[in-house]
């Protein structure tokens, strides 16, 4: 049984590092793709955790697999495409750390990724089902990904779900709200951006927003908002609160909401997912434990190689 089982994209992202000597922009090979970062945080702080998804046969994907299992998880379900190439992403870093990006993936393998690819054992066999809309993004992994959620509600266990919009991977922004919406409706656990709220829901109150998203589907258990150096905001049926972040020199934002995700899923984990009994101190404890481990991932380049350890959140607390 594991702890955690993701579905979804594992790619490379290219991060800046300066110039050569020559006046060449320098770019850096790091692992990434956000579903593997939840498990890299995961696995980081002690949790089982197994990957489903799709690379290219090259070079990037034979470093992305090594990469995971270097990191402790589970790569079974990872499966090798003989024609199409590993995902590509150019990470664009902004003075404060944030960033944009551009991908080559017309199409990439993680979109390659059929049913029939799928072992749905690991579905059935985990405590979590984590998944994100990159994935719905395109066909055929977007029929495989919604296969994999008829089986996880089937088998009753319980569903995470990071929205991450990436406006250049989607045919129209319309579709994007579509498929997104489509995803929400399985989550039992959903993690978004302040901005994905507003795109959604099209209110910019915090409040008001969460409030509209909890009322258009009813499934959510647990709705997170991350409000980059602000902190984080929760919400559930009975209970809503904001958690403030950690000031620190942020030099690349990449994986900082997926450690946060991380911090979030490994506390329900520990808590034995009874979200039930939880009180207000209870998600305010676990908000603040991973607000501290989103921090941290601030202040380092890359994603899945520089998770934090317990020890380092333990003590950023």
């Amino acid at each position: 049984m594991f702890d955690v089982v993701a579905l979804g994209e594992v790619l490379i992202d290219f991060t800046p590092q300066g110039v050569s000597e020559r006046g060449n922009p320098l770019f850096e090979r790091n692992p990434g793709g956000a579903p593997a970062n939840v498990l890299a945080c995961l696995a980081k702080l002690g949790k089982e955790t197994a990957f489903i998804g799709k690379v290219g046969r090259d070079q990037f994907g034979t470093f992305l697999k090594q990469t995971l299992e270097e990191n402790g998880i589970h790569t079974g379900g990872l499966v090798f495409d003989g024609q199409v190439n590993t995902t590509l992403a150019f990470v664009h870093l902004q003075p404060d750390g944030d960033r944009s990006f551009s991908f080559y993936r017309n199409p990439g393998a993680d979109m390659n990724l059929h049913p029939e690819e799928v072992d749905f054992d690991l579905v059935r066999n985990t405590r979590i089902f984590h998944f994100g809309s990159l994935s719905l993004t395109g066909e055929p992994v977007r029929f495989t990904t919604f296969e994999a959620l008829k089986v996880a509600r089937d088998a009753g266990v319980l569903v995470s779900y990071d929205p991450n919009l990436r406006e250049p991977l989607w045919e129209s922004l319309d579709l994007a709200k579509e498929m997104i919406g489509k995803g929400m409706a399985y989550a039992d656990v959903v993690k978004i951006s302040e901005e994905e709220l507003t795109f959604l829901t099209g209110l910019e109150d915090l409040e008001e927003g969460s409030k509209a998203l909890m009322a258009s589907f009813g499934n959510i258990r647990l709705l997170l908002v991350t409000l980059g150096p602000k902190g984080s905001y929760y919400r559930t049926a009975d209970l809503s609160g904001e958690v403030p972040g950690f000031m620190v020199k942020a030099v690349d934002t990449t994986g900082a909401g997926d450690s946060f995700l991380g911090g979030i899923l490994h506390g329900l984990l520990e808590r034995d997912l009874d979200l039930d009994s939880m009180g207000e101190q209870d998600f305010l404890n676990l908000l603040l434990f991973a607000n501290a481990g989103a921090s941290i991932v601030t202040t380092r380049y890359g994603a899945i190689a520089v998770m934090p350890t317990m020890e380092e959140i333990q003590a950023r607390l």
